[in-house]
């Protein structure tokens, strides 16, 4: 058991209000907004969105997902307000870092992506039509019951346009043969093949560098540098979503970000300068440990909380060791980390996302088998078992108990 869950969510209340000087960075799918088989379809509350403007500056979500389009956060926020029957002119957004570190948003919804090129932005935009071709055709032949009008719509739906991060969501399709366990390994491995076609695309038009695939959940990453997928198991899906990610787009990346913003605003001073983006930063973990300790005062560092619900542990049974995994885990072991070199008591919390529609590995097990193993780095102060529901209560908590709030004027 990798947990140190001497602490519970509610212990930790007092702890975390008390203190002028700490920093959430969270995730948000599966945290607060529940899993759903069609993206389109989520659902934020908003007593949520009221509880993050109360935090007055002390928190930042940090998502593969993205803030703008059609398919962005922002669009689910809109939604939330108007089912609440409240305008939406003034609309709070939850401020931070999407597409993986990317894409920034203030409260107030102004978005910005430094570091990306006119051509990125061009090639990115041709993606998803090539994404929907080639998964089509590879639908046809692993589905040959469904007709073409069937074929069609499931392939669109399944093709997410997002501006940063296209990608393949597999939901949908696994809806379709949801006890069929050989043919959804053969879709995932079928996503990976056409995935990494456009990547082979980019590298066609000088752009070699500028992408990678975000596999999601994952097994970790092969001694490549590249993640490894998590076929389908019983009781457990495994990858869901295959990502077209902008280089640099990564969150531990993405949590230095967070912190050089945080820093400024608090003590008046970019520990790593005005311009710092993902792209600029280091990318292992020991670098970003480094740049950390030689840019940031101790006084300055927050005390941080990261919240995740995407880590994997599976047993690797070429050598019997594991193979460690998940979007959040990165950030999450980063947060672990830098408490250490900066002795803050940093803390680590996991919301169980297995009670939204995707089938997961449960934290209702008390050996988290899928999630973590006895020898694993990372280690969980605490753990919201009843999913995103008892993790927004307990945020509403703290919020209530900070009792501020943003300004309502726009900058």
């Amino acid at each position: 058991m990798s947990t140190n869950s001497t602490s519970n969510p509610i212990s930790l209340l007092d702890k975390i209000s008390s203190n002028d000087n700490f920093l959430i960075v969270q995730d948000v799918d599966g945290v607060c907004i529940p899993l759903v088989k069609d993206p389109l379809c989520r659902e934020i509350t908003l007593t949520y969105i009221e509880s993050v403007r109360k935090m007055n500056g002390h928190f930042f979500i940090l998502t593969n997902g993205e803030h703008g389009g059609e398919r962005g956060l922002n669009k689910v926020i809109e939604r939330a307000y108007i089912k609440s029957n409240k305008q939406c002119d003034n609309c709070f957004y939850l401020p931070g870092l999407a597409a993986g570190g990317i894409e920034f948003q203030d409260e107030f919804g102004q978005i910005s992506f430094p570091g990306i090129s006119k051509k990125e932005l061009m090639f990115l935009s041709q993606v998803p039509k090539e994404m929907a071709t080639l998964l089509g055709k590879g639908l046809e032949r692993i589905l040959p019951d469904l007709n073409t009008i069937e074929l069609k719509n499931l392939t669109n739906s399944s093709i997410l346009d997002t501006r940063f991060s296209p990608t393949i969501n597999l939901n949908k399709i696994f809806s379709c043969i949801p006890n069929d366990l050989r043919r959804q390994v053969e879709i995932q491995l079928e996503t990976e093949r056409v995935m990494s076609k456009i990547i082979d695309y980019a590298v066609q038009e000088d752009l070699a560098s500028s992408f990678f695939l975000h596999i999601a959940p994952n097994l970790g990453v092969s001694s490549n540098g590249k993640d490894i997928i998590k076929t389908a198991q019983k009781g457990d899906v495994g990858t869901t979503d295959i990502q077209l990610m902008i280089s640099g787009s990564i969150k531990e990346a993405g949590l230095l970000v967070l912190i050089n913003k945080y820093v400024q605003r608090k003590f008046g001073r970019y520990p790593f300068g005005k311009d710092f983006n993902a792209r600029k930063a280091p990318r292992s973990m020991n670098e970003l440990i480094s740049i950390c300790k030689e840019e940031i005062l101790p006084t300055e560092m927050p005390i941080l909380i990261g919240v995740g619900d995407t880590v994997t542990s599976t047993r690797n049974q070429q050598d019997n060791g594991w193979l460690r995994g998940g979007s959040d885990r990165g950030f999450l072991t980063l947060i672990q980390e830098l408490g250490k070199e900066f002795k803050k008591q940093n803390i680590v919390l996991l919301v169980d996302s297995s009670k939204g529609e995707v089938d997961r590995p449960n934290l209702e097990d008390h050996q988290l088998k899928g999630i973590t193993d006895p020898e694993d780095q990372l280690r969980f102060t605490s753990l919201f078992i009843g999913g995103p529901d008892s993790y927004m209560k307990w945020f509403k908590e703290l919020a209530n108990r900070k009792g501020n709030s943003y300004s309502d004027k726009k900058k």
